[in-house]
C-alpha cells in the first residue's frame, strides 16, 4: 500500500510540472506577440507598389535623358554651323577692311569719302550730263543714241555678278542689256563676260558669238539666271576683253555693268588700261568703254557706300579716256 501511494504522488507531481511548462509557454506567446501573417502580406504588397512606381519614374527619367541628349546633339551641330558661318563672315570682313585700307591710299577717293558722301548721287548725275555733252561734241550726231556712240561693229558686256548685284539689281541689269542690244540692231559679233573675265557661254570662250535673233534671245534668257563668282571689281574682265578681242580692223565697244569697285588704286587701273589700249592710224581708240552704274550700295548703310563711289569714279575716268559714256542710274529696280 505504501508503494502505490508513492507512485501516485510522483505522477501528480509530473503532471503539475508539465502543466506549468505549457502555461509558461502560453504566457510567453501572449507577452511576445508575433506579427500576424496578414500584416506581412500587406507590407509585401506595399513594397511591390513602390518598386513599380520607382521603375516607372526611372523609365520616364531615361526618356527625358534621351530627349535632352538629342537636343544637345542638335545644339552642338547648330553651334558648329554658326561657328563656320562666323569664320566666313570674319573672312569677308577682313577682305572689306583690306579693300578699304587700300582705297584710303588714294587721295582723291579719301577726299570724296571724307567730304562728299551726302552729295554723291547728285554729283554723279551732274557729271553724267557733262560727259554726255562732251561725247556728243566728239562723235557724229547720226551715231549717237541718248548720248552714247553706237558706231561699233562688235559689243562686249562686262557684268558684275556679285551678290549685291544679283540679289538687288539683276532685273534692272537684264532690262539694260535688252535695251543695249536694241540700240544695235545688227553687229558682227557679241560677247558676254563677268567682271572676273569668265564667259557666259564657255563654248564661245575667246570667240565672237554670232549675232542672230536666236543668239540674242539665248543671251538674255541665260542672263536671267547667270550667277557666277565675282569679286566686285571690273578690272579683270576689262583687261581680259581687250587683250583677247582687240584687233586693229575691228570697232569694239565694252559695256560695263556694276555697282562697286573693291580693288586697289584707281589710278593704277587707268594706267593699266592705257597701256593695253591701242589707237588706230588716225589717233582714235578702237575699243570704246561705256559704263552703267547701279546705285545698290547707295540704298544701304552709308558706311558701305565708298565702294559704290569708287566704281563711279573709276568708270567715269575710263569712259572719258576711252571715248565712252558713263550712265549712273537713279534706281536699281
Amino acid at each position: 500500500m505504501k508503494s502505490r501511494r508513492e507512485i501516485e504522488g510522483i505522477s501528480l507531481s509530473f503532471l503539475d510540472t508539465i502543466a506549468c511548462g505549457f502555461g509558461a509557454i502560453i504566457l510567453l506567446l501572449v507577452i511576445v506577440k508575433v506579427t500576424e501573417p496578414i500584416v506581412l502580406e500587406e507590407s509585401t504588397i506595399d513594397y511591390e507598389g513602390k518598386v513599380r512606381a520607382l521603375q516607372a519614374e526611372l523609365f520616364e527619367i531615361r526618356g527625358e535623358v534621351k530627349t535632352v541628349s538629342r537636343t544637345l546633339s542638335q545644339k552642338r551641330e547648330q553651334f558648329s554651323r554658326d561657328r563656320l558661318r562666323l569664320a566666313r563672315l570674319q573672312g569677308d570682313m577682313s577682305d572689306i577692311e583690306g579693300a578699304f585700307a587700300a582705297s584710303s591710299t588714294d587721295s582723291s577717293v579719301a577726299n570724296i569719302i571724307a567730304g562728299k558722301l551726302s552729295s554723291a548721287q547728285q554729283e554723279l548725275s551732274e557729271e553724267m550730263q557733262r560727259l554726255q555733252v562732251t561725247q556728243i561734241t566728239k562723235a557724229n550726231n547720226s551715231d549717237l543714241v541718248a548720248g552714247i556712240p553706237v558706231d561699233s561693229e562688235y559689243i562686249i558686256f562686262i557684268i558684275d555678278t556679285s551678290g549685291s548685284m544679283y540679289n538687288y539689281a539683276w532685273t534692272m541689269a537684264v532690262r539694260k542689256m535688252e535695251e543695249t542690244l536694241e540700240v544695235y540692231p545688227e553687229v558682227k559679233g557679241i560677247q558676254v563676260m563677268n567682271d572676273m573675265g569668265n564667259y557666259m557661254f564657255s563654248r564661245y570662250a575667246g570667240e565672237w558669238i554670232p549675232d542672230t535673233p536666236a543668239r540674242r534671245k539665248a543671251i538674255v534668257q541665260r542672263m536671267r539666271s547667270w550667277n557666277a563668282f565675282s569679286n566686285s571689281s571690273p578690272v579683270e574682265g576689262i583687261t581680259k576683253a581687250i587683250n583677247t578681242f582687240y584687233a586693229p580692223d575691228k570697232k569694239i565697244s565694252l559695256y560695263v555693268f556694276g555697282d562697286e569697285f573693291t580693288g586697289g588704286s584707281i589710278q593704277a587701273v587707268i594706267d593699266k588700261v592705257d597701256i593695253i589700249k591701242r589707237k588706230d592710224s588716225s589717233g582714235r581708240r578702237r575699243v570704246r568703254i561705256h559704263g552703267v552704274g547701279f546705285p545698290v550700295l547707295f540704298a544701304q548703310n552709308p558706311s558701305i557706300q565708298r565702294t559704290g563711289i569708287r566704281f563711279a569714279i573709276l568708270m567715269r575716268a575710263l569712259c572719258e579716256r576711252n571715248e565712252g559714256t558713263f550712265v549712273g542710274l537713279e534706281s536699281f529696280r
